[in-house]
């Protein structure tokens, strides 16, 4: 921390409880260039809801910290850091920081707001994850829960996501009330919107924050290729994503506010504009089957073989920096929503650049029930990497959870194709 000081806040009751967007507890304060990234604004403690089976009572506290967009110019994020009752014992403590999926541009679904106790969240995402958060608080981790998208909600950024998600780490670690030592080993995590965000962080943090003890990331979903996402989910149950996505990328890139202007229909602009402000469950329901073709004069396909736009999507495309960190990806090959095939090009890109990953393409599960069936394996996972076991180059083909008294692997066959792993949590099955 530097010669700012942390300002304080009193948090409000839940009648009280704003979204970000009219929260004065976002502000950006004056000479907010002149801060380290990472650096404290102001803070406050939050009490987070009850979880259904959730009664983890865990002390909780908000962070405003100064962060770094895409262009390199400061600006503010958010990050949640919720305490374990019962920390680990030195040697099995960590700081873990979980990305959730987002996946929308209205404040409303940023994790800072949708985990308090008395917001409207029960159609965003970050709620549900919170389940899966709860691993690691039972491990007697500390989680760190960035808004990574920060103020303007720019969904589907490249870089940026990561540069809040580590200067949320960074506050964290510098917050005087918990007393984290700077070198805390620090684990990355997070799921589908969550897994990009995840993949920025460990791509970004070898030049963007090298001081950072950071010892393994779980990509899990992770998109691979927005360009393909879009194309491939336009028109279909999922098509409020690609929507959603273009609805946030216009606010970073000006070539696609050019575009947007130039071609989309006043229809087509009106609908950019709802989905702006809808919670992300909202969004795919009230435009499921929407053919963004219908919103433009010109074919989409036209578009995106704009040179600018072409220019745009390349530098979306995740594996093209290579972290210093060891992977866990993991991917369902009958994902409804992601493409196997593009994640198993950010993991070819990533073993290119000679990361160790350890890639689960599960032959069982889909898009929504792998991230709760993956959750013991992914904190097994970041144990290992906590106790100092190296990490492996290979490829399984299948998640199961099973009670046992530990996380195992049950590995048959040779090279980097093996059939099968077992993964627990200690005793407790996975969230169905």
């Amino acid at each position: 921390m530097t010669a700012h000081a942390v300002e304080a806040v009193t948090g409000t009751t839940a009648d009280e409880l704003l979204m970000p967007a009219r929260d004065s507890f976002y502000d950006a304060p004056r000479g907010l260039q002149k801060m380290a990234p990472g650096e404290i604004i102001r803070s406050r403690r939050v009490e987070l809801k009850d979880y259904w089976a959730s009664h983890h009572r865990s002390q909780a506290w908000q962070l405003l910290y100064r962060s770094t967009d895409l262009h390199g110019d400061a600006g503010v994020a958010a990050t949640t850091v919720v305490l374990p009752r019962k920390p680990a014992p030195p040697g099995r403590f960590m700081l873990l920081s979980f990305q959730c999926a987002i996946d929308a541009v209205s404040t409303q679904c940023f994790p800072s707001y949708a985990l308090r106790k008395g917001a409207d969240a029960i159609r965003t995402i970050a709620p549900f994850e919170f389940l899966v958060v709860r691993r690691a608080l039972a491990k007697g981790w500390a989680v760190s829960i960035p808004d990574h998208e920060g103020m303007l909600g720019a969904w589907g950024a490249p870089r940026e996501p990561g540069y809040r998600t580590l200067d949320g780490i960074r506050a964290a670690l510098s917050f005087p009330h918990h007393e984290m030592p700077a070198d805390t080993p620090v684990g990355l995590w997070g799921y589908s919107g969550g897994g990009m965000a995840t993949s920025w962080a460990a791509e970004v943090a070898p030049t963007y924050a090298p001081e950072l003890n950071l010892i393994g990331a779980v990509l899990g979903s992770p998109v691979g290729d927005m360009a393909s996402a879009l194309m491939r989910l336009n028109g279909g149950l999922h098509a409020g994503l690609p929507v959603m996505a273009i609805a946030g990328l216009r606010r970073v890139y000006p070539q696609l506010e050019r575009a947007i202007l130039e071609h989309a229909t006043e229809k087509g602009r009106r609908h950019l504009e709802e989905i702006a402000r809808l919670p992300v469950l909202d969004a795919v329901r009230q435009f499921r089957n929407h053919d963004i073709d219908d919103y433009l004069d010109i074919p989409l396909a036209d578009l995106l073989a704009q040179p600018d736009i072409v220019e745009m999507m390349d530098d979306l495309q995740l594996g093209t920096h290579a972290p210093e960190i060891p992977l866990l990806v993991v991917q369902a090959v009958h994902d409804e929503v992601i493409a196997v095939d593009d994640v198993d090009g950010q993991v070819a890109r990533y073993r290119e650049h000679g990361v160790p990953v350890t890639y689960v393409r599960d032959q069982l599960s889909e898009h929504y029930s792998l991230l709760p069936l993956s959750g013991p394996m992914a904190v097994g996972w970041l144990l290992d990497r906590l106790k100092g076991r190296p990490p492996r180059d290979r490829t399984v083909t299948a998640v199961a959870g099973q009670r046992r008294p530990r996380w195992t692997m049950r590995l048959t066959g040779r090279g980097r194709s093996v059939e099968s792993v077992t993964a627990s949590d200690g005793g407790q099955r996975p969230a169905a």
